[in-house]
């Protein structure tokens, strides 16, 4: 008994606080390095915003489980957006290298998708608050939580859905994008 009493503050301390950024609030702006279809470029957020409302979804990590249903979901999508006007683009704190396989595999090479450096990552509010291993390098970095957010071509977010869970993030933000008309 005494040893389930002592357990249960130390797994309280290890489930991270959700705490993404809120509807109304002005979307950090960024540059960093995506891929679509396995092709490497420099991707701004202001620049994609010209062309109409984006959804910036974070995940976890490339090639697992839910992220592959994720992406696999997005990609299937991705008319659908289009026709609303938005653009998609995932994010993670895996390296470009990676992510550009897992554009051409699992994205099916229908949209981008980016790494979130440290700054990006702390600017969205998307820390997972655990670290994993790189396959690549093999040392340990820091996950995102599965955040989606809806942003106007204005800059503004006008929609959030945190959630580990893959299942809702394609369809509450096809519904939020929707509605921006």
């Amino acid at each position: 008994m005494r040893l389930r009493l002592l357990a249960l503050p130390l797994a309280l301390a290890a489930v991270p606080a959700f705490a993404a950024l809120s509807p109304g609030v002005k979307a950090p702006d960024f540059t960093t390095r995506g891929a679509i279809a396995g092709k490497v470029f420099k991707l701004t957020l202001s620049a994609q915003l010209k062309k109409g409302p984006v959804v910036l979804y974070f995940f976890p990590a490339a090639y697992t489980g839910g992220c592959n249903q994720e992406a696999h979901d997005f990609s299937e999508a991705v008319p659908q957006f289009q026709a609303a006007g938005a653009t998609v683009i995932g994010m993670s704190t895996d390296t470009v290298e990676r992510l550009a396989k897992f554009s051409q595999e699992k994205c099916a090479g229908k949209f981008a998708v980016a790494s979130a450096g440290p700054r990006v990552v702390k600017a969205y509010d998307v820390d997972l608050g655990q670290m994993i291993p790189d396959p690549m390098t093999k040392k340990m970095r820091p996950a995102t939580n599965r955040t989606s957010y809806v942003i106007a071509r204005d800059g503004k977010i006008t929609f959030v859905h945190s959630n580990l869970s893959a299942a809702d993030h394609v369809r509450l933000t096809l519904e939020a994008v929707r509605a921006l008309k």
